[in-house]
Protein backbone atom coordinates (compact mmCIF):
# COMPACT_ATOMS: atom_id res chain seq x y z
CA UNK A 1 0.00 0.00 0.00
CA UNK A 2 1.00 3.28 -1.08
CA UNK A 3 -0.34 6.68 -0.15
CA UNK A 4 0.71 9.22 -2.98
CA UNK A 5 1.28 12.94 -2.74
CA UNK A 6 -1.92 14.79 -4.15
CA UNK A 7 -1.67 15.39 -8.08
CA UNK A 8 -0.26 14.00 -11.31
CA UNK A 9 3.47 13.51 -10.41
CA UNK A 10 3.58 10.05 -8.92
CA UNK A 11 1.31 8.78 -11.67
CA UNK A 12 3.57 10.17 -15.12
CA UNK A 13 6.97 8.25 -13.43
CA UNK A 14 5.10 4.90 -12.14
CA UNK A 15 6.06 2.14 -13.84
CA UNK A 16 4.58 -0.90 -15.52
CA UNK A 17 4.60 -2.68 -11.95
CA UNK A 18 0.89 -4.17 -11.26
CA UNK A 19 -1.36 -2.77 -8.73
CA UNK A 20 -3.85 -4.34 -7.33
CA UNK A 21 -6.15 -1.59 -6.68
CA UNK A 22 -5.57 2.08 -6.45
CA UNK A 23 -8.11 4.29 -4.28
CA UNK A 24 -8.33 7.54 -5.79
CA UNK A 25 -9.82 9.90 -3.66
CA UNK A 26 -11.55 12.95 -5.25
CA UNK A 27 -13.83 16.12 -3.44
CA UNK A 28 -16.66 16.87 -5.72
CA UNK A 29 -14.77 20.46 -6.36
CA UNK A 30 -14.31 21.21 -10.31
CA UNK A 31 -10.66 21.12 -9.55
CA UNK A 32 -10.52 17.86 -8.23
CA UNK A 33 -12.33 16.11 -10.75
CA UNK A 34 -10.44 16.96 -13.50
CA UNK A 35 -7.27 16.26 -11.80
CA UNK A 36 -9.16 13.00 -10.59
CA UNK A 37 -10.33 12.67 -14.82
CA UNK A 38 -6.35 13.11 -15.96
CA UNK A 39 -5.37 10.59 -13.53
CA UNK A 40 -7.81 7.93 -14.49
CA UNK A 41 -6.20 9.18 -18.18
CA UNK A 42 -3.16 8.44 -17.16
CA UNK A 43 -4.07 4.98 -15.52
CA UNK A 44 -5.66 3.65 -18.15
CA UNK A 45 -3.69 0.57 -20.19
CA UNK A 46 -1.36 0.33 -17.15
CA UNK A 47 -1.70 -3.03 -15.14
CA UNK A 48 -4.47 -1.92 -12.51
CA UNK A 49 -6.93 -4.51 -11.14
CA UNK A 50 -9.00 -2.60 -9.75
CA UNK A 51 -9.61 1.43 -9.50
CA UNK A 52 -12.25 2.95 -6.74
CA UNK A 53 -13.38 6.29 -7.09
CA UNK A 54 -13.71 7.27 -3.40
CA UNK A 55 -15.61 10.47 -3.45
CA UNK A 56 -14.56 12.49 -0.09
CA UNK A 57 -16.31 15.64 1.30
CA UNK A 58 -19.53 14.66 -0.06
CA UNK A 59 -22.51 17.35 0.70
CA UNK A 60 -25.28 15.57 -0.70
CA UNK A 61 -27.06 14.17 -3.92
CA UNK A 62 -25.92 17.06 -5.90
CA UNK A 63 -22.04 16.16 -5.47
CA UNK A 64 -22.91 11.95 -5.69
CA UNK A 65 -24.06 12.83 -9.13
CA UNK A 66 -21.11 15.28 -10.22
CA UNK A 67 -18.91 11.84 -9.35
CA UNK A 68 -21.03 9.54 -10.62
CA UNK A 69 -20.79 11.51 -14.29
CA UNK A 70 -17.57 12.35 -13.84
CA UNK A 71 -16.19 8.41 -12.93
CA UNK A 72 -19.65 6.54 -14.21
CA UNK A 73 -17.67 3.80 -14.89
CA UNK A 74 -15.55 3.41 -12.36
CA UNK A 75 -16.43 2.05 -8.73
CA UNK A 76 -17.44 4.62 -6.55
CA UNK A 77 -17.19 4.85 -2.61
CA UNK A 78 -19.26 7.92 -1.12
CA UNK A 79 -17.05 9.52 2.18
CA UNK A 80 -19.67 12.20 3.86
CA UNK A 81 -18.48 15.82 4.52
CA UNK A 82 -18.64 15.27 8.28
CA UNK A 83 -18.53 17.62 10.75
CA UNK A 84 -17.46 15.39 13.10
CA UNK A 85 -14.12 14.49 11.15
CA UNK A 86 -12.93 18.73 11.25
CA UNK A 87 -13.66 18.54 15.12
CA UNK A 88 -11.04 15.38 15.41
CA UNK A 89 -8.86 17.38 13.22
CA UNK A 90 -9.19 20.25 15.59
CA UNK A 91 -8.66 17.74 18.32
CA UNK A 92 -5.81 16.21 17.04
CA UNK A 93 -7.49 13.14 17.18
CA UNK A 94 -7.45 10.37 14.87
CA UNK A 95 -12.09 10.21 13.41
CA UNK A 96 -11.64 6.63 14.08
CA UNK A 97 -10.66 7.38 17.93
CA UNK A 98 -12.65 10.85 18.44
CA UNK A 99 -15.74 9.77 16.54
CA UNK A 100 -16.02 6.36 15.71
CA UNK A 101 -19.90 6.47 14.80
CA UNK A 102 -19.83 9.17 12.84
CA UNK A 103 -20.95 9.01 8.77
CA UNK A 104 -17.54 9.26 7.24
CA UNK A 105 -15.70 6.34 9.72
CA UNK A 106 -18.30 4.26 8.79
CA UNK A 107 -18.09 4.65 4.69
CA UNK A 108 -14.54 3.96 5.19
CA UNK A 109 -14.72 0.65 7.30
CA UNK A 110 -17.51 -0.34 4.97
CA UNK A 111 -14.61 0.25 2.20
CA UNK A 112 -11.96 -1.14 4.47
CA UNK A 113 -13.92 -4.48 4.95
CA UNK A 114 -15.31 -4.65 1.15
CA UNK A 115 -11.41 -4.80 0.03
CA UNK A 116 -10.68 -7.41 2.81
CA UNK A 117 -13.22 -9.38 1.46
CA UNK A 118 -11.72 -9.18 -2.30
CA UNK A 119 -8.08 -10.00 -1.00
Amino acid sequence: MADLEAGLGTLTRMGDTPIDVVLLVVEPSAKSVEVGRRAVALLEGRPVGRLIVVGNKVAGEEDVERLREAFGDHELVVVPDDQAVRAADRAGDSPLDHAPGCPAVAALTTLAERLAAAS
